[in-house]
């Protein structure tokens, strides 16, 4: 079929069991769904395998994490749009139409998300991706609905289709052709800030991402690793902060990085005074060790890619490379704005 669902499951068979059923209910007509296992130990194949005999189950021979463990179950998927759909995302009636249409229609249009609601307040965005994402200049993340632990109701202020700087691989369309274009996920990665890194590189090429909110889903979120744990604290910080150093222009790269180094050093001590958390201290210390130990790895490895001047800039507002031209910090802490609708255009 031209749409491929593929799910990436490890050790989630509770996750599959509570949310694979609407998947197929709502999807299967348009698209065919797939289950990629990362060697899970939990019994989750052999209960698709008997429950679900219809579902085509690609077996991975070891957990390569989120990166590139979709790399390595994409490239045995024949189809023209490609959705990463978390296990813990409950989708809608007629959820994936609105996002074939506009990516039919529009062949400058890379990648696109649903707008993504709270599985635990159906009234509330969720913190992965809410109506889309950006980024501020110095590569901290926020979302039309989300602006750090701010998440908003929804009352229909994001329902707008909107271009925006990434997308969430919570539930993640993006054409075929452009995904390996673009490199893929970048599997050193193993989770989080994946799919950002992947869209910055996408914007890089020309290409362009959109929210789509008329399709909606639900996503419980934290599946994997909880909000608190010290491993995700470290995939976060370290793999942020590698996203950066492979996508920012050269004449920006020297005074992002020293502005990050501050702002990291003060966030773990944050951490440490004002929430007593040892383990995450710890945590982004060892992130800020690891990028330095590997970022000669990447940035002489990254493609150079000449976007149009000005291009981004005049789409999304912001810098020319479609980040915007503001600390999303300093609005949020020192001028009290929490919500995207309320920071500088």
């Amino acid at each position: 079929m031209r749409v491929a669902i593929v799910i990436l499951n490890w050790n989630g068979q509770k996750m599959l069991a509570q949310y694979l059923p609407s998947v197929l209910e709502y999807s299967r007509r348009e698209a065919e769904v797939i289950v990629a296992d990362n060697a899970s130990t939990d019994g989750s194949v052999e209960w698709l395998v008997s429950r679900y005999p219809h579902v085509r189950v690609i077996q991975l021979d070891r957990n390569y994490g989120f990166a590139e463990g979709y790399n390595q179950a994409l490239r045995q998927v024949d189809s023209e749009y490609y959705v990463l759909l978390n296990s813990d995302v409950k989708v809608t009636h007629h959820w994936l139409t609105p996002l074939i249409e506009e990516m039919d229609a529009h062949a400058d249009i890379a990648a696109c998300q649903p707008k993504l609601l709270s599985v635990a307040d159906k009234d509330a965005f969720e913190y992965a991706g809410a109506s889309g994402g950006f980024l501020d200049r110095y590569g901290y993340p926020f979302c039309r609905g989300r602006v750090f632990n701010t998440v908003e109701d929804d009352n229909g202020q994001y329902d707008n289709a909107e271009e925006i700087l990434w997308a969430t691989g919570a539930c993640l369309m993006i054409r075929s052709n452009d995904y390996w274009e673009a490199g893929g996920l970048d599997g050193r990665f193993f989770a989080h800030n994946e799919e950002i890194d992947l869209c910055w590189r996408l914007h890089r090429m020309g290409r362009r991402i959109f929210c789509f909110p008329e399709s909606y889903v639900y996503h419980v979120g934290g599946g994997t690793l909880p909000k608190s744990n010290p491993r995700k604290t470290f995939l976060n910080f370290r793999n942020n902060l590698t996203m950066l150093w492979k996508n920012l222009p050269d004449d920006e790269l020297r005074h992002v990085m020293r502005v990050r180094w501050f702002l990291d050093y003060l966030a773990a001590f944050e951490t440490l005074i004002l929430n007593r958390n040892w383990a995450d201290f710890k945590a982004i210390f060892a992130a800020r060790r690891a990028f330095r130990q590997w970022r000669h790895e990447f940035r002489a490895q990254e493609p150079v890619v000449a976007v149009p001047v000005g291009r981004a800039e005049k789409r999304l507002g912001g810098l020319p490379d479609g980040r915007k031209d503001y600390s999303v910090l300093w609005q949020y802490y020192a001028h009290g704005i929490k919500t995207y609708a309320g920071m500088p255009g």
